[in-house]
């Protein structure tokens, strides 16, 4: 064992040393590597992905939903959420009668119709 003259440490341990301090830190030993602008811009990205993907066609289907809902008259034909289908026979503020079989009628809230198979123009 060789000892050095400044330290007193052997060659053993500056070998060591000297290949921790070639090392060093990833990205230049600045810590964090890139901008905070590029995390923000990232983040920017994924809000639009799931704007477009997500959030704008849920709208337009709750938008066309809506106008159907709205536009409900005595006579269609249409289908519930619960799968029952049957005639308007009469509407009411936010609740329509449907008929679904010979003296058979249920009220269900407007809101509850699917979709409307036939109309009655």
């Amino acid at each position: 064992m060789v000892f050095t003259r400044e330290t007193g440490a052997s060659n053993e341990e500056v070998l060591m040393v000297d290949v921790a301090y070639a090392m060093g830190a990833p990205g230049g030993g600045g810590g964090q590597s890139g901008s905070a602008y590029g995390g923000l811009l990232m983040i920017l990205v994924i809000f639009g992905i799931f704007y477009f993907l997500l959030v704008r066609p849920q709208m337009k289907r709750q938008k066309q939903h809506q106008s159907m809902v709205s536009s409900l008259k005595k006579g269609d034909k249409v289908v519930t959420t619960g799968g029952i289908h049957g005639t308007i026979v009469g509407i009411k503020d936010d609740v329509a009668v449907i008929k679904i079989a010979e003296e058979v009628k249920i009220e269900v809230s407007k809101s509850c119709v699917a979709a409307v198979k036939e109309s009655s123009e």
